[in-house]
């Protein structure tokens, strides 16, 4: 089968990698189109995955609409070159309408309830919908559901293994608490109108939580000149081996939050939009391994003082059970991914 996969984001790398591996070491023919964004190609390049570049992020409405044409254009010329019997991706916004046109089969995977706007265009064009079995609302026959999160796909222990070294790279010592604080842009379309850390916020975490425990930050915004100590310097491959052993994760990505949960680390998510998502309701009421706080509703001084008890009383042993719970509960989604494409 000729398959090509659609990535338009950093996380789409990591969610589609291993599916593409073990499709290409089955001899099907795997085509890989990119879109230029954050250091989605840089991830491409370290894990080896073959691609082409179709465009480069856009911003502003002129920039985005005309983004939107040119990357289907060249997309159509790859996908009839290529002869691609299936299209997958995540938010199929740049590829659902081409593939509707030409008569290509399009799997969209979705995972965020706050993404309608995105969803709204692309729905009727994709031929299947899967999204994790918590997922809000209900889109149809051609809505299908699992059960398992996206970071399942690159996160389950049949894909993953905590590399130990990452803690000479950052030069911690053995038995040394150390927390990972994740600043997000807030440019996505989702996160119109939304909020997390104010700057003030953000110095104050920072100032208090370094008194219990070293500080590691990764920020999509630029770091203000103070805060550029603290920001991590390793390969972008290697932030899941850090996020499995710290001590705890604080941060506003609610992608990051559920990496660290599903690595057993305790995980704080900041955001006023976050804790309404399908994920959020499901990781915190039934398996309690995220915490999320909406800081126009609870003091930037209570999710201190959370923080500072997670890392005193060294929770992270209870979070390692609470794991174990959940990987019984959910699937390899990789594998799930693969079966997917095999049925065809």
């Amino acid at each position: 089968m000729n398959i090509l996969f659609s990535i338009s984001h950093p996380a789409h790398v990591h969610f589609f990698r291993h599916a593409i591996s073990i499709l290409r070491s089955q001899r099907h023919k795997v085509v890989v189109a990119a879109r230029d964004k954050d250091i989605t190609l840089d991830l491409l390049d370290n894990y080896e995955i073959k691609h082409e570049v179709l465009t480069k992020k856009k911003s502003g409405i002129p920039g985005v609409i005309s983004e939107f044409f040119v990357y289907q254009y060249l997309l159509s010329k790859i996908l009839r070159a290529n002869k691609i019997d299936l299209v997958l991706s995540i938010g199929a916004a740049l590829n659902a309408h081409v593939c509707f046109i030409m008569g290509i089969p399009c799997y969209q995977f979705c995972d965020t309830e706050a993404q309608w706007r995105q969803n709204n265009i692309t729905y009727p064009f994709v031929t299947k919908l899967f999204t994790p079995s918590y997922y809000i609302g209900n889109n149809g026959s051609k809505h299908i559901r699992y059960e398992g999160y996206h970071e399942l796909a690159y996160l389950h222990p049949n894909s993953f293994k905590p590399d130990k070294t990452v803690l000479n790279d950052l030069g911690i010592v053995q038995g040394e608490k150390f927390v990972v604080l994740r600043f997000v842009s807030w440019q996505a379309t989702h996160d119109i109108g939304q909020t997390g850390l104010t700057l003030e916020m953000k110095m104050n975490v920072v100032n208090e939580i370094s008194k219990y425990a070293r500080i590691f930050i990764t920020s999509e915004a630029p770091l203000p000149r103070d805060l550029k100590k603290y920001q991590i310097n390793i390969p972008p491959e290697r932030i899941h081996d850090m996020l499995h052993y710290a001590s705890l994760y604080l941060g506003e990505s609610p992608t990051m939050t559920t990496e660290s949960a599903i690595l057993g680390t305790p995980a704080i998510c900041v955001s006023s939009w976050a804790g309404d998502s399908g994920n959020f309701i499901e990781l915190y009421y039934k398996y309690k391994i995220i915490e999320c706080y909406n800081p126009v509703e609870v003091s930037i001084n209570d999710i201190l003082s959370r923080a500072i008890q997670v890392i005193e009383e060294n929770e992270k042993e209870n979070w390692v059970v609470k794991r174990e719970k959940l990987l019984k509960d959910k699937i390899d989604v990789t594998q799930y991914l693969v079966n997917i494409v095999k049925s065809c």
